[in-house]
């Protein structure tokens, strides 16, 4: 076996499953995205991200209307954060910058956890919310899919949730970037799988039940 040919192979020791959720345990983690992130006036945008906006307002309108969850996880800081010695200023508190687009429209009763750093469970309580609702799934959409919504994959997988990431629901800071991080989700942490598939899910699940 040649060097190059390794971490294919160990990547691929992996279980195969069909997808299977409840909705009423599936919740869908909308990830930064966010007036500085994604309009052109944003402090760092990144404008591939607005492609995003209609594929997850089908995943929103899917979960609204079959009882899955939706939670905002949103990047939100104070003017002297830390992570302002890696990263230029962004989404300081209160500032238009971390708001949610107004293209993605959120509900007003749907829950909004702010965060400091690129994972959306760092000392924040939405462990403790997707416990109090009973959650057991994860989909997460957003920005970008190697920084914060793969941090916060890591972390829902390290907590025993089932981390499901539909495709054209992220985007990254480039096309390497994104093909690469959703490998690894794949074969690592979670199922990468098409918007239509896990809508499909969604639905089915709902009738069934």
């Amino acid at each position: 076996m040649s060097t190059t040919d390794t971490p294919a192979a160990f990547s691929e020791y992996r279980v195969i499953r069909d997808l299977d959720l409840d909705p009423a345990r599936t919740a869908v983690l909308v990830i930064d995205m966010l007036n500085d992130f994604l309009e052109p006036d944003g402090a760092m945008p990144l404008l591939e991200g607005r492609r995003l906006y209609e594929p997850i307002r089908r995943l929103l309108a899917c979960a609204r209307q079959n009882g899955a969850s939706v939670i905002w996880v949103c990047d939100e800081h104070p003017p002297l954060d830390r992570e302002f010695e890696k990263r230029s200023v962004h989404c300081l508190e209160g500032s238009w910058g971390a708001e949610i687009v107004a293209e993605l429209e959120p509900a007003a009763d749907e829950y909004r956890v702010p965060k400091r750093r690129y994972s959306g469970f760092y000392e924040t309580d939405l462990d403790l919310r997707l416990r109090n609702l009973g959650i057991e799934h994860l989909i997460l959409g957003g920005v970008v899919t190697n920084i914060c919504v793969r941090s916060t994959a890591h972390d829902a997988f390290f907590r025993d949730y089932e981390v499901i990431v539909p495709v054209e629901c992220v985007a990254a800071t480039s096309e390497r970037e994104q093909q690469s991080t959703l490998y690894d989700l794949d074969t690592h942490y979670g199922t990468v799988a098409g918007l239509e598939e896990v809508l499909a899910i969604l639905v089915g699940a709902r009738r069934a039940g």
